[in-house]
């Protein structure tokens, strides 16, 4: 029986940080976990090297079930975004190995494919609306079938998902902290003129997307949604803080705009109330966040039995490892939605090395063994940590608001 024999974290700065668990058998065989948890990615990299290897040394790598519930409930304190991707990463990397060991790609391992692609949703933004407009356009030549749409609110310099030239948006972009004022009601009265203006040039020949970011209550959420009915979003993303789950339940009844909510979800509980009384219409946990493959398995089949979609998360905190970990699953569960992708920085690549596609809108898996992404230790070694953090958003009185 082959037995885990050594387990490293990796962390690297190419293009972002990024934490990465390698796990390698007494076969030689090795598995790649993603551990990445953006603007605290070091408190993962001290969890998994002070309180996770350890425990991992001499287990039997194919019991992956079986190490996950012994990483839950043995640690006693559970749950949280630093104990799940922690696990996340684990798990991820064993599902890397089972593939390996079988010769076969994850997807093959999860049941085959209930579908040939993975239709992704790119995120088009500008500075101004014509911004915006020309951008869309330049995905829709992209063949994209679905974009997410963010302008600058004006004198809002706190607007959320909106790049600063041509490169890839990456939020987490300041040594300490970037507070940004922010104006909700500059926001209500901006975001839906836009948002039509994209329905006005291109039609609904595509599936269009937004944003909230967490930044409304329930009563501002429900009027937003009521004047966007007639654009037909595919979906409202984040529309308010999901602490309070109760809290969709007024937005549900407000208004008949699909609401989507999860990227910072971490377990089957934070979205239990909200999956059971369909009070949304997609859930967006991903892989690397939410306890990885095995637990994710578990939240995507509640949500079939209550007919809400998948959705997951996919910006670039999220390494090409569980990227592909998340095209895989994809492509293999009966209520997928759609992905979401951004793509990563050409540095990025210079570490990580994945085979999965993208093509005609959609990412196609590797077919190569396990995951199918690779990882140049040397190339790793080259790109140093970079403290960053995501910013915080204050409104024109001072107090702060939620990013």
């Amino acid at each position: 029986m082959a037995t885990i024999t050594d387990a490293r974290v990796i962390v690297t700065s190419p293009g972002r940080n990024f934490v990465t668990l390698k796990i390698t058998t007494s076969d030689g065989v090795t598995g790649l976990g993603d551990a990445t948890l953006n603007g605290r990615e070091l408190a993962v990299a001290g969890y998994l090297r002070d309180h996770v290897v350890p425990l991992l040394i001499g287990r039997d790598p194919a019991r992956i079930e079986d190490t996950w519930q012994y990483l839950y409930k043995g640690a006693y304190w559970r749950r949280g975004p630093v104990t799940m991707t922690a696990i996340a990463a684990v798990d991820t990397a064993l599902w890397d190995i089972k593939g390996k060991v079988a010769g076969l790609p994850l997807y093959e391992l999860l049941g085959g494919k209930a579908r040939e692609g993975a239709m992704v949703y790119g995120h088009a933004s500008g500075g101004d609306v014509a911004e915006l407009l020309d951008d869309i356009a330049r995905f829709r030549d992209l063949g994209y079938q679905a974009i997410r749409a963010q302008a600058a609110v004006p004198g809002t310099p706190g607007s959320y998902g909106v790049r600063h030239g041509r490169g890839v948006y990456e939020p987490a972009n300041a040594s300490l902290p970037d507070e940004q004022m922010w104006s909700t009601e500059a926001y209500l009265d901006f975001a839906p003129g836009y948002l039509a203006a994209v329905r006005e040039r291109f039609g609904f020949h595509f599936h269009l997307l937004h944003d909230v970011h967490h930044r409304l209550t329930p009563t501002e959420a429900g009027r937003l949604g009521r004047r966007l009915e007639d654009l037909r979003l595919f979906w409202m993303e984040d529309p308010t803080p999901a602490e309070l789950q109760e809290s969709f339940r007024q937005i549900r009844q407000a208004t008949t705009t699909p609401i989507a909510v999860g990227e910072v979800f971490n377990s089957i509980w934070d979205c239990q109330q909200l999956i059971t009384e369909r009070l949304i219409d997609y859930i967006r946990v991903s892989v690397v966040h939410a306890g990885g493959i095995t637990h994710v398995r578990r939240i995507f089949n509640l949500a079939e039995l209550y007919q809400v979609r998948t959705g997951s998360h996919g910006a670039t905190d999220l390494s090409p490892v569980s990227m592909a970990a998340a095209v895989h699953l994809d492509v293999t569960v009966p209520n997928f939605g759609v992905q979401e992708y951004m793509e990563h920085e050409p540095v990025t690549h210079e570490v990580f090395r994945p085979t999965y596609e993208l093509r005609d809108g959609a990412l196609h898996p590797s077919t190569a063994p396990g995951l199918g992404v690779e990882m140049d230790e040397e190339a790793a070694a080259h790109f140093p940590y970079e403290p960053k953090y995501l910013p915080v958003s204050r409104r024109a009185d001072g107090s702060v608001h939620d990013w």
